[in-house]
């Protein structure tokens, strides 16, 4: 059960729900930037095509990077509606809210994470 008092868990759910849209505007812009690269060599000389590629291999990885984030924090919602935030996934400990409001999605303490 967690330890974490009623205001707490409305506050770090604001803030969870905050992230969560930040995170989602910047997944559209990740998605528009992984989009094929045309390898047409009349438009675009060689060296473009290959900062094409690399911008879009850069891009993959940041979207790859968000859609865990995004998970790991639908996950944190998860735990608050089950009354299990807060509390370490490895000792049942309590996760402090320090750690709680640096990293919401944590889901050990800092002793096991």
């Amino acid at each position: 059960m967690s330890h974490l008092t009623p205001d707490q868990l409305a506050d770090f759910r604001s803030e969870i729900e905050r992230q969560l849209a930040k995170l989602e505007k910047s997944m559209t812009i990740s998605d528009e930037a992984t989009a094929t690269v045309e390898l047409d060599q009349a438009a675009v000389g060689r060296l473009s095509r290959m900062d094409s590629l690399q911008n879009q291999s850069m891009a993959e990885n940041l979207a790859e990077r968000e859609r865990a984030r995004f998970a790991q924090l639908h996950g944190a919602l998860e735990r608050i509606d089950a009354g299990t935030y807060g509390v370490c996934g490895e000792c049942a400990g309590a996760i402090q809210p320090g750690r709680l409001f640096v990293v919401p999605e944590a889901i050990t303490c800092s002793a096991c994470g």
